[in-house]
């Protein structure tokens, strides 16, 4: 009866072993599947359509243009570089003229340019400046067209 009554529990312990490591086992894959999807979901979304950037103004100059006033005598330099989100409906542009898009950008962009006081030029303050010329031109285009707005070279006389 001895022999009978050891084997009952160490059976027991031996099952109860094999089916905690069988459920954590089970556990740990519903988990490690679970993150590895949401992952690839949200390297997914992150995702975008390749942009196509235009370069405002001149291109070894970028933009030059009197700031501050008639008569204030100030001037800046900048290459402004904006990428856009593509549109499928335009057709790539042949020749030498610029598309209607980049025409409104540069408009939109001179204009606001124009428009800013000489301490907003500020260099802590660039990044608004790239904040306030990407929603003014996604404004001017009608939809949030644009990705990123790149500033490449800025002189301030």
């Amino acid at each position: 009866m001895a022999d009978g009554e050891k084997k009952f529990p160490l059976i027991l312990i031996v099952g109860m072993i094999v089916f905690g490591l069988l459920l954590a086992g089970g556990v740990s894959y519903f988990i490690a599947t679970k993150i590895v999807a949401d992952k690839a979901t949200d390297h997914k979304s992150s995702q975008r359509d390749p942009g196509v950037f235009i370069k405002l103004g001149d291109a070894k100059e970028g933009l030059i243009l009197n700031i501050g006033g008639v008569n204030s005598g100030r001037y800046l330099k900048i290459g402004i570089i904006i990428e856009l989100k593509p549109d499928k409906k335009e057709v790539p542009k042949e020749g030498k003229l610029p598309s209607p898009t980049e025409i409104k950008v540069l408009d939109t962009v001179v204009q606001l340019l124009r428009a800013q006081k000489i301490e907003d030029f500020d260099p802590s303050k660039q990044e608004q400046l790239k904040e306030v010329i990407k929603n003014e031109v996604n404004k001017s285009l009608g939809e949030e067209r644009v990705y990123e707005v790149y500033i490449t070279n800025f002189v301030l006389q």
